[in-house]
């Protein structure tokens, strides 16, 4: 009896420790999202999904010496156009979702504006360029 109390004990422990995940583990540094940051994940606002910034179709160049750490981003626009997400880590988010008005030709959030030039696209902070 005080054999198979002994196993049961340790098979329900080892299933605990099985279980418990770590951040020192691979996979284990999700964040809220469920997105894998040392897979490159990061949650993308418009998508309401995982993706990876660098496998996107419009990636800028950084252009600013404040941005030294971030040399490149990504933009994703909405189906409808309307509403346009950047990758630069801004507070406690890692992406920023700016807003089309009307017949505007530029994306604004705050200081930040997203304006299409020549076939390409400039992101600006307080009308200095940052990325094209």
């Amino acid at each position: 009896m005080k054999k198979t109390l002994l196993f049961s004990t340790l098979l329900l422990g080892s299933l605990v420790f099985a279980q418990k995940t770590d951040a020192n583990m691979p996979g284990g540094d999700k964040d809220v999202h469920g997105c894998a940051a040392s897979a490159g994940y990061i949650y993308s606002q418009i998508n309401k999904d995982c993706i990876r910034p660098f496998e996107q179709k419009i990636e800028l160049e950084g252009q600013d010496p404040e941005y030294a750490s971030i040399q490149r981003t990504a933009v994703i626009f909405s189906k409808d156009m309307k509403k346009a997400e950047i990758f630069i880590p801004s507070g406690k988010e890692s992406s920023m979702v700016l807003t089309k008005k009307g017949k505007e030709v530029a994306w604004k959030n705050g200081d930040y504006t997203l304006i299409p030039v020549k076939k390409r696209y400039e992101i600006r902070k307080k009308d200095v360029v940052i990325f094209k």
